[in-house]
């Protein structure tokens, strides 16, 4: 249905209304889409990648940004712009400690990500994906809630 408060446009002789004007223009799931393609793309290079998945491992208490260079192999000066790119994706968390800056994955960023992907699954019906999928959300820092 289209919004009546905006102006109308005439086309050739036809009253028209913007595109915005539709009621049902979701920006909300744009940006949703666009989060995750820029989560997908920071992970879509080699050495990010190894970081996510060292510093998921490690869990909440995270490592150093030295650590995590001497771990993945990569010059300190190359490893930040990469921890930067996966903290701008909503993927990684950092404190400082004093002189020393620790990385940490951001696992509520992890879980939308993964909940995003999954959200559509087996038409709309998660429940009949697989058990592992569909339970990887619950997964976080303290391990996973349906291992208890």
């Amino acid at each position: 249905m289209l919004d009546a408060k905006l102006p109308i446009l005439f086309e050739a002789g036809r009253a028209k209304r913007p595109i915005a004007s539709h009621r049902y223009f979701d920006y909300r799931r744009i940006m949703e889409i666009n989060t995750a393609i820029g989560a997908f793309a920071a992970l879509a290079q080699e050495t990010r990648l190894a970081v996510f998945r060292l510093l998921i491992t490690v869990g909440p208490n995270g490592l150093t940004a030295g650590e995590v260079a001497q771990q993945v192999g990569v010059p300190a000066s190359t490893l930040s712009h990469h921890l930067a790119t996966l903290e701008r994706a909503g993927l990684l968390r950092s404190w400082r400690v004093q002189r020393q800056i620790f990385y940490a994955s951001d696992y509520e960023g992890t879980r939308r990500l993964i909940a995003f992907l999954m959200e559509d699954c087996c038409q709309g019906r998660p429940e009949l994906c697989s058990a592992d999928l569909t339970q990887a959300v619950l997964c976080g820092p303290g391990g996973c809630d349906h291992d208890a």
